[in-house]
């Protein structure tokens, strides 16, 4: 059984957007300074044990856009040959980068898709798509790479509306750069 694993660069208050500088926002790339190589190894730890990325159509758009232009080194290879799904209901057949669209019930394409023999499920940012999944107690992990800075303005992980949720914190790792990287798991009766 695959295990969902939801990996996220986070401020310390919260906000998850455009932390890589993709354009989504002015202030994008917040996250890059504190992006050295113990943070990259990490990242490309995590992705060697995941056999399918998943994500929304903004975030698929964005990642597609800049990782088909970067073709140097492991993690680069990795995130670019590892086969990917969608959750859009506005993309159509067929897309680009190693990548094909869920149709129809998400949360039962992925439900389905857990319960097959395989590596772990990664995720990245996303939010919209993250709440939809724990909504549905899909998500197994959530791995928040939270950074010493506070942005003030942005999209927040957990927005207004979600619902109430107990996690176990299980892995504390401190990087050299002042990023903490917390994971968790959700608790369940």
């Amino acid at each position: 059984m695959r295990k969902l694993s939801v990996s996220t660069l986070v401020s310390l208050d919260g906000v998850v957007q455009d932390p890589g500088g993709f354009g989504e926002t002015e202030d994008g790339g917040w996250a890059g300074p504190y992006f050295n190589d113990e943070a990259g190894r990490l990242a490309l730890e995590h992705a060697l044990a995941s056999d399918v990325f998943l994500l929304g159509r903004e975030t698929y758009e964005r990642f597609k856009d800049y990782w088909t232009q970067v073709h140097e080194g492991d993690y680069a290879a990795r995130i670019n040959s590892m086969p990917k799904l969608v959750a859009s209901t506005t993309l159509h057949e067929p897309l680009e980068w190693n990548a094909r669209l869920i149709e129809g019930d998400i949360a039962g394409a992925i439900a389905e898709l857990k319960s097959e023999d395989g590596g772990e499920i990664l995720m990245y940012g996303s939010p919209t798509l993250m709440r939809t999944l724990a909504a549905h107690d899909l998500v197994d992990e959530y791995k928040f790479w939270v950074h010493p800075l506070v942005l003030g303005v942005g999209k927040r992980l957990f927005a207004e509306g979600f619902d109430r949720s107990s996690l176990e914190l299980v892995d504390v790792r401190s990087l050299s750069t002042g990023v903490v990287i917390l994971t968790y798991r959700p608790t369940r009766p």
